[in-house]
């Protein structure tokens, strides 16, 4: 009598577009998503902060060897920057110290102070941010009361956009590259004005071709996670040569 033989299950292999909600790391979203898919290896293609929503592109199975491919994609985000302050944290997690501005930027100099962050910028990242520093995350250093200074590196931002500016607000669009912080651009541009600036909302829009409008919040990703809910690795990559 022959032996019998189970027919294996294939691996979850795939890329899932998440729309992750305010309040969660990207590793949490990533748990509850290998949760859903029963267990296959996870990873995401750029961390989004706890106080960020929006997209976030997950690799599941064999997908996660190309996450590097869809990580070095432009990011496109939204940001409400409040310009009556800044915190410790670039963020509203942060405890505000206000500044005191005398008269309001107008708008032809607003537009004058975006014009220097166009194209190709040095930007140092924020103390609270998850760049590695003697092998430990800035955002530990700085969460134990260590001094961090991390030191400014290149960037790009292609495309940066006023949505709308109402003292002290301002809401811009950015197109940038891999490694640029929004908080940082914040902060700096409150710097460059002599005024305040810090993120108080951060939505990331686009992953490279990956928009907001086919991503899936993170609530609504089936129980279980199917091959059938992910976008195929191969559509997925041909999408990057677009």
């Amino acid at each position: 009598m022959g032996r019998s033989y189970k027919r294996s299950r294939p691996a979850t292999c795939g890329v899932l577009v998440v729309d992750k909600p305010v309040g969660m790391t990207s590793m949490d979203v990533v748990a509850v998503v290998r949760g859903r898919a029963g267990g296959p290896r996870t990873g995401h293609a750029g961390t989004l902060d706890p106080c960020a929503e929006g997209v976030l592109v997950l690799g599941l199975g064999r997908a996660t060897k190309s996450l590097d491919r869809f990580m070095s994609t432009p990011k496109r985000y939204r940001t409400l920057i409040d310009l009556s302050a800044f915190t410790g944290t670039d963020d509203r997690e942060g405890e505000r110290v206000e500044v005191d501005v005398a008269e309001p930027p107008t708008r032809d100099r607003l537009d004058t102070v975006l014009e220097t962050f166009m194209g190709r910028i040095m930007q140092r990242p924020p103390a609270r941010s998850a760049i590695k520093v003697g092998g430990r995350r800035a955002y530990d250093l700085a969460r134990r009361g260590e001094t961090v200074v991390l030191e400014p590196r290149p960037v790009e931002v292609a495309r940066l956009e006023v949505l709308d500016y109402r003292w002290p607000l301002l809401e811009i669009a950015v197109c940038c590259s891999k490694g640029t912080y929004i908080r940082s651009l914040a902060r700096d541009i409150g710097t460059a004005l002599g005024t305040g600036g810090y993120c108080r909302t951060l939505q990331r829009t686009a992953v490279g071709p990956f928009t907001l409008a086919e991503a899936t919040p993170l609530a609504e990703v089936p129980q279980p996670l199917c091959e059938r809910d992910l976008i195929p690795l191969d559509e997925a990559l041909a999408r990057l040569e677009q």
